[in-house]
This record gives structure tokens, sequence and C-alpha cells, in this order.
């Protein structure tokens, strides 16, 4: 169960943000309304969220996910693999610092995003992508080891970041799409195989027995309700044009 949640407000300049979704420019009013409607159904679902100002400085710092990884005992902060991220984990220590004692932190020649990165219950799967490294991975799991927690590597082809792929539901449910679904190293789970016309939705998010699913994947919802689950639908189309989703708005613990 979560308890808390950090989030930070989009800003102004989101439609400068990385995108390779060509679905059009972000609109900053519509992706706030949005947002508030996300931390709103956070809140409703018993999180204490923790809201952040909006940084004009990085346009996709609104996807705090990315910047840092939160466990019960520590937290680590991130080393983004797009260059144009790497400052949004600036002032992050402090933030975290006020929730957890041990703070880790990778180091240069690393990259790691949060994205990349999937717990399920004392265990952690890490995605080699475009934006995290071996050896930004190979932090992470020496981070957990120290903890008394494991990880492993997850080689992505196609997908952006890890968690554009797969989620983690409860009950042994993994929520998956295109080059994992047939992954050996989720042979052990219970499918929900994904679409590929709704391939945007395996980024659903389980949150403390509900699961919020995006509006308009409604082949997706039903399947995740057929094996069980109570959902909540929310709109992140604004959010979908530069490659985010539910998961990337928050950091949960």
């Amino acid at each position: 169960m979560f308890t808390r949640a950090i989030v930070r407000l989009p800003c102004r300049n989101l439609k400068e943000g990385l995108s390779s979704a060509d679905l059009g420019i972000p609109l900053y009013e519509e992706a706030f309304s949005q947002h508030g409607k996300y931390i709103s159904a956070l809140k409703k679902l018993g999180i204490d969220v923790t809201i952040l100002d909006s940084d004009e400085q990085y346009p996709d710092s609104v996807f705090i996910e990315d910047a840092a990884i939160c466990d019960r005992e520590f937290a680590v902060i991130t080393r983004p693999g797009a260059l144009s991220r790497r400052g949004e984990t600036e002032g992050m220590k402090e933030v975290l610092g006020d929730f957890f004692n041990h703070i880790e932190i990778i180091n240069q020649s690393g990259t790691l995003e949060g994205g990349d990165v999937m717990k399920v219950n004392d265990h952690y799967y890490v995605g080699i992508s475009a934006r995290t490294n071996h050896k930004g991975a190979d932090q992470l799991i020496r981070v957990l080891n120290d903890y008394g927690l494991t990880g492993e590597k997850v080689r992505l082809a196609k997908m952006l970041h890890l968690k554009t792929g797969i989620s983690y539901l409860d009950n042994d449910y993994i929520l998956v799409s295109g080059e994992l679904a047939e992954s050996r190293q989720f042979s052990k789970f219970r499918k929900i195989i994904v679409d590929p016309h709704e391939a945007y939705a395996a980024n659903s998010l389980w949150i403390n027995g509900k699961v919020l699913v995006p509006e308009g994947f409604n082949d997706t919802r039903r399947k995740i309700e057929k094996a069980g689950f109570e959902t909540l639908t929310l709109d992140t189309s604004e959010f979908r044009k530069l490659d985010g989703g539910l998961s990337c708005l928050s950091l949960r613990f």
C-alpha cells in the first residue's frame, strides 16, 4: 500500500518537451487540468500528496518518476539519460530528505531513469534502454542489494522505458505489451496482454486496490476488470503527446 506521493506541476514550457509520439503540441491549460485530476485521484485513494512547483527550465520535469526511485527505507536520485533532463534531479535531495534518512545517488557514467524501474515485492526489474545504461542499472542493483533487495536487468529493443510496456498490478498480475509480452523474464506472472492498438495503456497504475487506466482504452480496461481489479480512468492525452503516462507523473511510496 502507498501512503505518500510527490508530484511536480507541469510548466508553461511543456511544449518544448521531448517526444517521439507525433500527436501534436501539448496544451498547457489542458495538461494542468489533467494533472489536477490526477492529484485528486491519488488523494481519493488515501495518498498524502506533496506538490512541487513547476520548473520552466525543464519542460519534461512533470514526469517526476524519472528523477528518483523511492522504497520503504531509502530513495535513489537518478541520472537521466536524456541530456536535456539532467538538471531535473537538482533539489531532489532536499525534497526527498523530508521523507528518507537514506538517499543514494547514481554517479557519473551511469544513466538511470525511473521509468525503467519496476518493483515487484522485494525485487526490481531495470530496463536497459536509450535512457538507462548498464552502469546505471548495475549501480542501482548494488544499492538494492545493500538494503536486502534484489534486481535484474531487462534488455529493451524498441520501447522508450521498461514501464512503457509493462506494469505490475497486484496478486502476480502484470499488464504487458509488445516486445515484453513473450519475455521469459516475466513467464512466472499472470499476464494481461495489451493489444497493439492500445499499447499506451500498458502504462496503467495500481494504487491501493484500484488500477488507474488512461482514458479511451476500453479493451484494456475491461481486461483488467475481468482479472478482478477495480479501475479508474483518467485523461492523460496531453502527457501522451510527450511519451508520458500515468506512472510518470508521480513518485509513490
